[in-house]
């Protein structure tokens, strides 16, 4: 999965794409380069970001989105957004999937869009906020509590109506988690794939690979990245979302070699 980010300020290529033309642009190039679905998003979920709301969301997205559309009719696009009305208009536009960052939390009508539409959802585990995410960073089991958040997603979503089938679960890397909880659950994803849904880990560039390697460049971060995203194929993980998708697509090819029949 390769990450388009249509905002001024996510945490590693705010600004990067700042028209609809370099959009277009790289989407085509991660497309050329393995991508087998792009996520587009329109507001920052990085720590301490502001939220925009789904009008000036969608003011960002669908030029762009609705212009990938037409240049790559093949491409299979994710939409990275919690607001239901977001997503609603992405899907008219000719986006399949919904990503949403809450796990459905913050707007439950995005759960019951997705059960109609019958698209793929990924849930992924957070707590709070942008801005309040740091602050709740608290676990005694931060396995356990991941997978029973997970559940509890997962629970919320099939009662809405939504199918099993189109349920993705991601850990939530670096959301409400610090260094030492992101590595305990990268060491534990195995706990979690065997629960049957198919797994979407999101380590690219992230703040706990720079603390790891003392690296304050998040666009420096690339082997550490490609280093998570073994582990995290070799722990049961079926998707990885990332900034750097040519060498990670080598990463995966390589790391699904070297995994047991």
């Amino acid at each position: 999965m390769g990450v388009l980010n249509l905002t001024p300020d996510s945490f590693s290529d705010g600004g990067r794409l700042a028209s609809v033309a370099q959009a277009v642009r790289a989407a085509g190039r991660m497309l050329a380069q393995g991508a087998d679905v792009l996520d587009l998003g329109a507001q920052s979920t990085r720590p301490g970001a502001e939220e925009v709301g789904p009008k000036r969301e969608l003011e960002r997205l669908l030029p762009a989105l609705t212009a990938i559309r037409a240049a790559h009719p093949g491409a299979l696009l994710s939409i990275d957004t919690f607001h239901a009305a977001v997503a609603e208009a992405a899907l008219a536009a000719g986006a399949h999937w919904i990503n949403d960052v809450s796990g459905g939390r913050r707007d439950p009508a995005l759960l019951r869009l997705a059960a109609s539409a019958g698209c793929p959802l990924v849930l992924m585990h957070s707590r709070g906020d942008s801005r309040s995410m740091n602050s709740l960073a608290h676990y005694e089991n931060v396995v356990a509590e991941v997978r029973a958040g997970l559940m509890a997603a997962t629970e919320m979503a099939l009662a809405a109506g939504v199918r099993p089938l189109q349920l993705i679960w991601d850990p939530g890397l670096g959301f409400a988690k610090d260094t030492d909880h992101n590595l305990d659950l990268l060491r534990g994803l195995g706990t979690l794939a065997v629960e049957g849904f198919p797994l979407l880990v999101g380590p690219s560039r992230k703040r706990f690979i720079g603390a790891v390697l003392n690296e304050p460049r998040p666009r420096a971060r690339l082997w550490g990245t490609a280093a998570v995203c073994s582990q995290a194929i070799a722990q049961g993980a079926r998707i990885l979302r990332v900034h750097d998708v040519g060498p990670i697509v080598q990463v995966a090819r390589m790391a699904d070699a070297l995994r047991p029949a």
